[in-house]
């Protein structure tokens, strides 16, 4: 992904999503044929567990990713200061920290109270649309906070989704896929902006990032809505 801002074509990035694939189906071969796997490859038959573990993704790439690059974009077309930017984005990091504290007096089920971190963070991006261009930083700020609080509802909720998603002798699988797809997404996601960055320029690729990161989220929402009755409420 990182090699491919200066050509998809180049050898070394088709080699190495060539590797990839590869390596991505001797592990499936591998897991298949042990007495006990690294992840029991059945759990991705389950509903609830495909929405943790591919929300924990997308929260990785389109909140962890884009927020990555953000601070790059605010120093280079707002001229901030990297001290600047770090203290902007306390606002998002600090209240997402209060959000997630109370959380639990949230009275939705954990799949309701996912989808709702989920929607707050996208209507924070939608605030946050036109950051690579002329938006003023009072609007930079309250869709840092919007999405901040929705982002500590997520991480309250979606770890305990993936953990309820699985039979009680599986949770640790539940756990560390949830954590290994976050991180994943989280390195996808900020070279993805990177490359979209890079291709259209500061104001539309920042733009298209954006906009792609709020359809991911709603998206997914939705998905978490979808979830059977009984994990909306916090059962197996």
């Amino acid at each position: 992904m990182t090699e491919g801002r200066v050509g998809w074509s180049r050898p070394v990035v088709l080699g190495a999503f060539a590797v990839a694939v590869v390596l991505v189906g001797a592990f499936v071969a591998v897991e298949r044929r042990r007495e006990e796997p690294l992840i029991d490859l059945e759990l991705f038959r389950r509903p609830a567990f495909l929405v943790a573990t591919g929300g924990a993704l997308v929260v990785g790439a389109a909140v962890v990713g884009l927020l990555s690059y953000l601070p790059s974009v605010l120093q280079a077309v707002h001229g901030l200061t990297p001290l600047d930017a770090a203290l902007l984005f306390c606002v998002w990091s600090g209240l997402s920290f209060v959000a997630s504290l109370l959380a639990r007096h949230v009275r939705l089920g954990t799949a309701a109270r996912l989808a709702l971190g989920l929607g707050l963070s996208a209507a924070g991006f939608v605030g946050l649309l036109g950051v690579g261009g002329s938006l003023p930083l009072p609007l930079v700020v309250a869709g840092l906070a919007v999405s901040g609080a929705g982002s500590g509802l997520i991480n309250s909720s979606i770890t305990q989704l993936a953990i309820d998603s699985v039979p009680a002798h599986r949770v640790s699988m539940g756990s560390g896929a949830n954590n290994t797809a976050r991180y994943v997404g989280s390195s996808l996601g900020a070279a993805a902006v990177a490359a979209v960055i890079g291709a259209f320029g500061w104001v539309q690729g920042t733009a298209i990032s954006v906009a792609a990161c709020i359809v991911l989220m709603a998206v997914t929402a939705v998905a978490a809505l979808a979830t059977p009755a009984r994990l909306r409420h916090g059962h197996r």
